[in-house]
């Protein structure tokens, strides 16, 4: 399989998410403060797609969804399922591991309000694109409509033919398989978009897609 490419800790290629990071590296110099690479297991049967980093959350610790509330339900619901084993503690150093799955998100560095712009998230597409090449999963879960349509200009369909929707799956034109979920931020939570036994259930059919 090809090597994965991945941005470089100092990327400019978004001028205005480099800017935001130079920002954060002097008024938070203890953070991780640079593109956040993937985690998991190294061949997994399915690749879980995320929009971006949180400021005080991955963009902090280094990790996908590592120190903030959509980490504290996403980890809990893989353990809970089986494709996690340790414990997690908010902390990249807390021994977990992960069982046929891996994270990556869209948009590698953290942007401003959590929203990265549509240029940033197409041009940081490129390693989304690569991380999929370079893995043998066929199976993508996608927290939310803009991961969901990153994951999809990543893997060459067209977004037209496949409308994002909580537990929704679409098989695609090679035979991978997409299935969405809500993203499992507090906002959602909190509102009650998503509660943790519809995120486990969109997981629950990833995993079975998956064969595990």
């Amino acid at each position: 399989m090809p090597a994965v490419a991945a941005p470089t800790r100092d990327c400019g290629l978004c001028p205005r998410l480099a800017d935001f990071r130079h920002e954060n590296q002097k008024k938070l110099p203890d953070y991780f403060n640079a593109p956040v690479p993937a985690f998991g297991d190294p061949h997994p049967r399915f690749l879980i797609v995320g929009l971006a980093p949180g400021l005080h959350g991955a963009n902090r610790t280094g990790r996908p969804f590592t120190g903030d509330w959509a980490g504290d339900l996403l980890y809990a619901t893989l353990l809970d399922l089986g494709l996690a084993e340790g414990v997690y503690d908010e902390r990249p150093d807390d021994g977990l591991t992960l069982k046929g799955c891996r994270i990556v998100n869209g948009v590698r560095c953290v942007p401003p309000q959590n929203k990265p712009t549509p240029a940033e998230i197409r041009t940081c597409n490129q390693f989304l694109k690569s991380e999929i090449l370079a893995s043998p999963a066929r199976v993508y879960l996608a927290l939310g409509a803009i991961a969901h349509d990153a994951a999809l200009q990543a893997l060459g369909e067209k977004r037209s033919r496949f409308k994002f929707g909580h537990q929704r799956r679409h098989d695609l034109s090679d035979g991978r398989i997409l299935i969405d979920s809500y993203h499992c931020s507090r906002y959602n939570t909190n509102t009650g978009v998503l509660t943790p036994a519809m995120f486990k259930a969109a997981m629950a059919d990833a995993k079975k897609a998956a064969g595990l």
